[in-house]
């Protein structure tokens, strides 16, 4: 019965009490777990939450940028107490993460602001196109956090001849007026992406896919256009050329599929026929190239086009058969009586094999035609 008696009293007061008095209401300070700083230093309020008027006092070194410490919640206890920080809430924690946010710089964004800034400057080209290299290895730097803005490039210097630089950055500091500085020095080359030799190649040899690796070369190696990978295999040197070599476009032509005394089929193509015969390449020639062959059967010298490997064919009216010759009405032939079908195949031929005698000539190029005197009257 005493107990139902207090527990109403105690709802009634409660319920008495006014609402201002919830607003007086102190929350109890509260260990964090985890931490995160900016700062070189730790403050009350970045370990414990509802730290009131002691939030700013600082009560250890922040760990080194971009990293994370971790400290025993007797630890930390200790020290607060040292500061007139007590009556902290720690739950069933054992320990505190504490980690400093920086800004990373790579290596790779270093280079990329240092070739910006010479970009299309002192006779260099696309920042795309230039190797930076420091004289200091930079793997990465790590900056405060506050340092948000951009890298801005306020002095460059450049020696073309050396390709030395030496060029001041400036970037933008959210917690403090003066930006923070940054300078470097080293050398930045112009670079061209370019088919290099993987071994020795003779002039002969068809480049194949492993013959040639895409690297990027200084641009004083490559006198010319470069030569690209895609374009280089299956090409043929104009020359012989070392492993390590860098291919220039004038270095690369078509692979011969005729080489000079090299033994060739000769081939006489016109529509509806085909005929062949042996000879031997006077000059080499690739697909598509006209050279010169020997008959080797009439020792006779003829021009045509490289069409395959050991292939020249023999095209054109230069080369075609003559025409036979028109028959006037005034002829002795009769009007109704055509002239004989031309033996279109041994005339090609003959075009071929040397006829053996003048009259052969004559016979081999002027088509007979059957006809008959007219009687006498």
């Amino acid at each position: 019965m005493i107990r139902t008696t207090l527990a109403t009293i105690s709802a009634l007061l409660a319920l008495a009490l006014p609402a201002a008095a919830a607003d007086d209401f102190i929350a109890s300070p509260t260990l964090r777990a985890s931490v995160t700083v900016t700062s070189d230093v730790v403050r009350v309020g970045d370990l414990i939450d509802n730290a009131g008027s002691a939030a700013l006092i600082p009560v250890y070194r922040s760990p080194d940028l971009g990293t994370t410490g971790t400290l025993t919640v007797a630890q930390v206890l200790s020290v607060l107490r040292a500061k007139q920080v007590i009556g902290v809430m720690t739950g069933d924690l054992k320990e505190v993460q504490v980690t400093r946010l920086a800004r990373t710089l790579a290596n790779k964004d270093l280079e990329t602001a240092v070739a910006s800034a010479l970009e299309r400057r002192f006779g260099l080209g696309d920042a795309a196109n230039i190797t930076v290299t420091f004289d200091r290895g930079v793997a990465e730097m790590r900056l405060d956090a506050s340092n948000s803005g951009a890298l801005q490039p306020v002095a460059t210097r450049f020696d073309a001849r050396s390709g030395r630089f030496d060029i001041a950055f400036e970037i933008a500091n959210d917690s403090n007026p003066t930006p923070t500085k940054l300078r470097f020095t080293g050398t930045a080359i112009e670079t061209v992406e370019v088919a290099v030799l993987t071994r020795d190649i003779e002039r002969l040899d068809l480049l194949k896919s492993s013959d040639v690796a895409l690297e990027r070369r200084p641009k004083a190696e490559v006198t010319g256009e470069p030569a690209s990978r895609d374009r280089s295999v299956g090409m043929q040197l104009r020359r012989p050329m070392r492993a390590g070599t860098p291919l220039r476009a004038a270095d690369i032509v078509k692979p011969d599929f005729v080489v000079r005394d090299q033994n060739v089929t000769i081939i006489y193509q016109v529509p509806g026929l085909y005929l062949t015969s042996r000879g031997k390449a006077i000059e080499s020639g690739a697909e598509g190239d006209t050279v010169s062959v020997l008959n080797v059967q009439s020792k006779r010298t003829l021009t045509g086009v490289v069409t395959g490997r050991g292939q020249v064919t023999i095209q054109g009216a230069s080369q075609s058969a003559p025409m036979a010759p028109a028959v006037e009405q005034t002829s002795s032939l009769k009007r109704d009586e055509a002239p004989a079908p031309v033996d279109t195949a041994a005339l090609l031929r003959n075009l071929v094999q040397a006829p053996a005698s003048p009259a052969q000539i004559a016979e081999a190029q002027i088509p007979q035609a059957r006809v008959s005197q007219a009687q006498a009257k």
